[in-house]
Formats: C-alpha cells, structure tokens, sequence
C-alpha cells in the first residue's frame, strides 16, 4: 500500500510545474535582445508569474503557520520583487545560476584556503585561481595554457609578457589549449 502524499508534497508539484513553466519562456528566448526578452516576459511570463504569486498566497491561507511549506512561501512572498526583477529588465537573468557556476570551484575550495600557509600564500592562490578562471573565460584549457606559459615564460621577452596573458595567447601548434567550456 503506497504512503498517502504529505502536504509538502502536495503543493511541490504543481508549484515546481509553474516555475517550470517560467523556465521554459526564458529556455525559448535564451540568447534573445533585450528588448524581445522584455516583450516576451511581458506577455508570456508576468502572468504567469502572478498567477503563481496568487496561488501561493491562497495556499499560505490554507495552511497552519508553522508547517513545512509555510516559512518557505512566506519567504518567496517577503521577496517576490526581487523574484519578478527579470521581467521588467530584458537584460536580467531569470537566476544567477551562471554567477553561482562561476564561483563553485572557490566555493568547493574554501576550507582548502585556509591552509595556504600564509597570508602571501594565500594572494598567490588568489591569483593563480583568477588566471585559471580567466584563461577559462577565454576558452583555454587552464591545464595546457599554464603549461605552454611556464615552459616559454623563461625565453619571453618581458616588454612582449602580454603576448602570454590568455586573451592575447596563441598556442604553439604542438600545444593546443582550447576547450569548450560548456
């Protein structure tokens, strides 16, 4: 005999169908001008997106003030501006997943931090970290733009070190150092 569906469960199913639904607007704008993103929200996702605010204010209703779903409704209510920021500006995201991509590997990395020895040590992890996140947003292969740099650093004329740095670098044809960084 299956377990019946805890109210919880009850309303995260067709809460997560309605953002979906957002979701699948942006999916089919993704990459857009602004102002055609803006026009598309406007008519496709602001109501949407209204129609989720008032149901979960109707659910809020129906619910005890401390039970599992509650706090969190309340919280998406207390902060629906910041929410639907995205659909009056073509230019905002829908989330910041892309920022919080970008910052996982420090993030994973920060108890890692605390042992690097110094406070000297800690600014060369810093700055190796940026040329590695740098040479990435340039479409390296961190690992094989490093090596190429440090095994030619030495010879390089130091007037022409900019040569070296990952938005001016070019590969040796023996050491290709591009990637798809998807």
């Amino acid at each position: 005999m299956t377990k019946p569906a805890s109210r919880t469960e009850f309303l995260t199913v067709p809460a997560l169908r309605r953002i979906g639904e957002l979701y699948d607007i942006e999916a089919s704008i993704r990459g857009s001008p602004a102002n055609l993103r803006h026009r598309v929200r406007q008519a496709q996702a602001k109501p949407k997106a209204d129609a989720l605010r008032q149901w979960l204010e109707q659910q809020l209703a129906c619910l005890p003030g401390k039970s599992g779903p509650a706090p969190a409704i309340r919280y998406a209510l207390t902060r629906w501006p910041a929410l639907c920021r995205y659909l009056d500006d073509g230019t905002v995201e829908i989330d910041n997943n892309a920022a919080e991509r970008a910052i996982r590997p420090v993030t994973l990395g920060r108890k890692n931090w605390l042992f690097a020895g110094s406070d000297l040590g800690g600014e060369r992890a810093a700055s190796i970290l940026t040329l590695i996140e740098t040479a990435k947003l340039n479409g390296l292969d961190p690992e094989a733009w490093l090596r190429d740099v440090l095994a030619r650093i030495a010879d390089h004329p130091i007037n022409r070190i900019g040569e070296l740095l990952p938005w001016n670098w070019k590969p040796h044809a023996e050491h290709p150092a591009t990637f798809d960084a998807a």
